[in-house]
């Protein structure tokens, strides 16, 4: 092979060796760039999860009070940018005001009867579902001066008990309580929801009320509970559901994924709820 043979092979392999060099760059830097976009939609995708904000309005069962208003404030903890409004009360009354056209998001009643006075109205509501249960429980005077241990010593002479309304869930199951005992009792005052009930033995202004386990646990040493084995035939289901109305859906939701959780249901537990 000639000097001038060689000088142009040798100059062919120099280029071969340029080019693969150049090829193998402009892969290493394509990867880097498809590994950037790839953690770019990554990072888009991640982002593109809705944030929760803005108000929520709960409609919920007076007896839910206590456990709700911590849920709220958890919730609002979980989620910066979020406020939960509460309104308690007689759940008959609630849901006369939802289907009246009250602004709520969610709705709890402490009965599947007074849920369904919203549900069937159509669109009203979505499916609800059963979130925990409750019984019930005689609240008496702290250390029961009357000494009252049963449903049957509620039909004294002379012993002042308050019950709730019967269109109320408290009063509907106080009713069905004493079927199941065979017990006639007229009280001396109906009341609108369970806490007005449990209220008025508070104040001393009556001897006795039938109310739920969750509202004497609720009421620390201002009351004494008896349990009675009739409590166990009238146990109330209570039922949340999202409003078709809500003008934030995604965190009414939220809201409500929280109450089904197994955070929600320990706080709801610690109450004195049962499990559904």
């Amino acid at each position: 092979m000639t000097r001038s043979a060689r000088r142009t092979r040798r100059t062919l392999q120099v280029a071969g060796a340029g080019a693969a060099a150049l090829l193998a760059l402009s892969a290493c830097s394509s990867s880097d760039s498809d590994s950037g976009s790839n953690s770019a939609k990554s990072d888009s995708s991640a982002s593109s999860s809705p944030k929760l904000s803005g108000d929520v309005t709960v409609f919920a069962a007076a007896s839910l009070q206590e456990s709700f208003t911590t849920l709220g404030k958890q919730f609002e903890k979980e989620h910066p940018g979020t406020k939960v409004n509460f309104s308690f009360g007689g759940s008959d009354t609630l849901a006369a005001q939802i289907t009246g056209g009250a602004p709520a998001d969610v709705f709890a009643a402490a009965s599947p009867k007074t849920m369904k006075i919203v549900t069937d109205k159509k669109d009203n509501a979505t499916t609800p579902a059963t979130f925990v249960r409750n019984q019930l429980e005689i609240a008496t005077l702290p250390g029961n001066p009357d000494k009252v241990s049963s449903l049957k010593d509620l039909t004294k002479s002379g012993l002042k008990v308050v019950l709730c309304d019967k269109t109320v869930p408290c009063g509907a199951a106080a009713q069905k309580a004493l079927d199941a005992g065979k017990l006639k009792l007229t009280p001396v005052s109906y009341e609108q929801d369970v806490k007005s009930a449990l209220t008025k033995v508070e104040l001393k202004e009556a001897d006795a009320a039938v109310v739920y386990k969750t509202d004497v646990k609720a009421a620390g040493d201002k009351v004494e509970g008896v349990e009675f084995p009739e409590s166990a035939d009238a146990v109330n289901d209570y039922p949340i559901t999202l409003l078709n109305s809500s003008k934030n859906a995604e965190t009414a939701k939220a809201f409500i994924a929280l109450v089904q959780s197994a955070e929600g249901q320990k706080v709801l537990s610690e109450a004195g709820f049962l499990k559904p």
